[in-house]
């Protein structure tokens, strides 16, 4: 009932404990605060919350339209309904160094297990698009420094997300995962890999965590957990996956709605009263409810 009864520090520390496990870890993205307690009824390892749903949420595309507030904000209702951890995407750092200071100790206040911050020029794209263009060096290594110096929880998972592979190639993303990873980064995210000889390669270079990023119509195949688990994989996230499953629902609904004008041909593929009840452990609530206000009322005088 009500909220996660695991603190956000014990999560953390969770967090931290299966990424050194040798398993993969897989972290389906949530759409909201229900899906996320979902993921975590499925038996899923963590809960992604990803910047890209998070735009699309507001009706914006994913160009840095957002700001930490909104970010924080749902990052931060998402962590409290789960006692999964919870990985945010923090884009950019929403400025630069001190920006960045700020929000990592914003999101740490948010309850979040961890975040990435990414090498993108501000404002950033979505990382499987065209056109992207990074930061040099210098900047990018300045981000992950004053994230990982800002945080208090020293087991807040400071990762560090680079999109150079699709302007300067796969040597190039190896070279600034070094970079990052002697800046301070816990983990690495290197987005848009081609296929999984480039995930081997980057886990050869590197002794930290690697994230794999399964998005659908992107640049990267989607590779099964065991494909990944061989290319030395720590974690995988399908960000955006149930926005889509959810609102490809949606517009299937509303369109036999116009053609129809009734939705009982929808009935059979919706989440009954009596399951979404379940999710939300209403009988819980209920029963809180009877115990605090179970008494007779008494006569009039």
């Amino acid at each position: 009932m009500l909220y996660s009864t695991i603190p956000a520090h014990e999560k953390r520390a969770a967090f931290r404990s299966a990424l050194s496990s040798g398993r993969l870890l897989r972290m389906p993205g949530a759409f909201n605060p229900l899906s996320a307690r979902l993921i975590e009824e499925k038996g899923f390892d963590g809960v992604y919350i990803s910047g890209a749903v998070i735009a699309a949420d507001l009706g914006f595309p994913d160009i840095g339209l957002t700001t930490l507030t909104e970010v924080a904000t749902r990052g931060g209702q998402i962590s409290r309904m789960t006692n999964l951890p919870t990985l945010i995407d923090a884009d950019t750092g929403f400025g630069e160094p001190m920006n960045v200071a700020r929000t990592v100790q914003t999101l740490e206040d948010a309850g979040v297990s961890g975040l990435h911050i990414e090498d993108q020029v501000n404002p950033k794209r979505c990382g499987h698009l065209d056109g992207k263009a990074v930061v040099d060096a210098d900047t990018a290594v300045k981000r992950i420094r004053a994230a990982a110096d800002a945080r208090r929880d020293p087991n807040l998972l400071i990762m560090a997300r680079t999109d150079i592979r699709a302007v300067d190639g796969l040597g190039a993303a190896i070279d600034r995962a070094k970079q990052l990873v002697d800046a301070g980064a816990d983990a690495i995210f290197p987005e848009a890999m081609a296929d999984l000889s480039e995930f081997e390669a980057m886990r050869a270079a590197i002794d930290v965590p690697m994230l794999a990023n399964m998005t659908e119509f992107g640049k990267s195949e989607l590779f099964s957990v065991s494909e990944l688990e061989s290319a030395g994989a720590n974690l995988v996230i399908y960000p955006v996956s149930l926005l889509r499953i959810a609102m490809g629902a949606a517009e299937r609904g509303l369109d036999a709605l116009v053609a129809e004008g009734s939705l009982k041909r929808e009935v059979a593929t919706m989440q009954t009263r009596a399951r979404l009840y379940e999710l939300l452990d209403y009988a819980a609530y209920n029963a809180f409810d009877s115990s605090v206000f179970d008494f007779e009322v008494p006569d009039a005088r």
